[in-house]
């Protein structure tokens, strides 16, 4: 027995990592408390369990104590030194040892799931102080789910959710992939510790600069402050504290390769490193990059940066709805105002509007037509003949009966429309003709 009681402390020390002097030490509180849960009257029973030959002993004890409150586990100096001469206040005196035949199959099954309970316990708070350490820090995981409520990594013994509110707009995940991300927050709960962590927060971004920037992990390079809007933009502001080092150019690399790594990391969001710099006009204007500042004018007490800028670089100065401009206020902590070097143009003065009854337009009266013009309109009248200049718009007056010689024809009253010359000459040969004929026949 005590042989197998060794072989599962080791398979349980190799399984959950667990030390094996607290698995010792959970076994024996685990025996103990079945005692005292079978046998109420034998609170004072203690237990204890040979790491090395696996036996375990179990006997009745009491605490001595000046004044005795339980008289059950405590007891007077003068009463422990009726069985341990040398004892003094504060010492655990034995009284008798329990036969291991009273521990009966009751108090084995008790405990056993009070080992199996504090095993759990114990491997839980393992696993919060193992990841409890790593707050601010960033952690790579293997995607296992993806809910509603955000992506649950696989991240060893434990698992961490990704909410939602914490991802790139920019990012989709899928089953299996890898990915690093910023732990935020460990907390307990009944099945384990919960790690929540974000791929947003401008500390994940810090964070992988250490990792690709040695000057900036040793320290020599300091990140001062961080502006950031996820999946689209952010500035660093770095400062260095070895004189003669460039802080922008050991941040970006040779050739961009140390910024373009965290560029990747960061799914291709744009980030600009600017130099950091104490005087706030200077830090301002550094912060507008890579628009050009003509000046900038600091008002102390209302914290606010007046910035005037290039007319060809105002927009550039504002950025693409505002985030340039936004950014660099985030990133200064100064309320940035930008103004264009040249003034604007005056407006034109407009003429004052007429009265309603000036700009109505007048009414159009009908134009009467006269009779002249109807008469002179009507086809002629004459048997047998046909007003032949009717649709060439002339008016034909009809031959008198005394046979007198008709008029030549007059073209109607028309002063929009030019009569055609070659029509009415045609149809005026025709109608003398006519009216010759007409003659010698009678």
């Amino acid at each position: 027995m005590n042989r197998d009681f060794i072989g599962a402390l080791l398979q349980l020390n190799a399984e959950k990592n667990i030390p094996r002097e607290q698995l010792v030490h959970t076994v024996a509180d685990a025996i103990q408390s079945a005692y005292r849960r079978v046998s109420p009257g034998n609170e004072n029973v203690c237990v204890d369990v040979d790491a090395d030959t696996g036996r375990i002993r179990a006997y009745r004890a009491m605490r001595v104590v000046d004044e005795v409150e339980d008289p059950l586990t405590e007891f007077t100096l003068e009463q422990a030194r009726e069985r341990k001469p040398d004892a003094r206040v504060g010492d655990l005196v034995e009284l008798e040892e329990l036969d291991a035949s009273s521990f009966g199959r009751i108090h084995a099954q008790t405990a056993k799931q009070l080992v199996l309970q504090r095993l759990r316990e114990v491997e839980r708070e393992q696993v919060f102080g193992q990841y409890a350490q790593r707050e601010s820090e960033i952690i790579t995981g293997t995607v296992s789910r993806v809910e509603p409520r955000g992506v649950i990594l696989d991240v060893g013994r434990a698992e961490a959710i990704l909410p939602t509110t914490d991802q790139s707009s920019s990012e989709h995940y899928r089953i299996g992939q890898h990915v690093k991300a910023y732990v935020l927050e460990v907390r307990r709960t009944t099945k384990g510790p919960l790690i929540y962590i974000s791929r947003t927060h401008k500390n994940f971004l810090r964070r992988l600069f250490e990792l690709e920037v040695p000057e900036i992990h040793a320290g020599t390079v300091e990140i001062k402050a961080i502006a950031r809007e996820a999946g689209t933009r952010s500035k660093v502001a770095v400062a260095s504290r070895q004189e003669g080092l460039d802080p922008v150019g050991a941040t970006v690399g040779q050739r961009g390769g140390r910024v373009q790594a965290v560029v990747a990391e960061l799914g291709g969001e744009k980030i600009d490193v600017i130099p950091w710099h104490e005087d706030p006009a200077v830090f301002v204007a550094n912060a507008l990059s890579p628009a050009q500042v003509v000046r900038v004018d600091i008002d102390e007490t209302n914290r606010i940066a007046t910035v005037t800028v290039p007319e060809r670089m105002l927009s550039l100065a504002i950025g693409r709805e505002g985030q340039n401009a936004r950014l660099a206020a985030k990133l200064t902590g100064w309320r940035i105002d930008i103004r264009s070097d040249q003034p604007k143009p005056a407006e034109p003065v407009q003429p004052a509007p007429k009265a309603d009854v000036a700009a109505a337009p007048e009414p159009v009266m009908p134009v009467a037509v006269p009779e002249t013009v109807a008469v002179a309109a009507a086809p002629a009248v004459e048997t047998g003949a046909q007003p032949a200049a009717e649709a060439e718009g002339v008016a034909v007056v009809a031959a008198s009966s005394d046979g007198a010689e008709p008029p030549a024809a007059q073209p109607a009253t028309q002063p929009e429309a030019t009569p055609e010359p070659e029509p009415v000459a045609a149809a005026t040969g025709t109608r003398r003709r006519r009216a010759a004929a007409a003659e010698s026949s009678s």
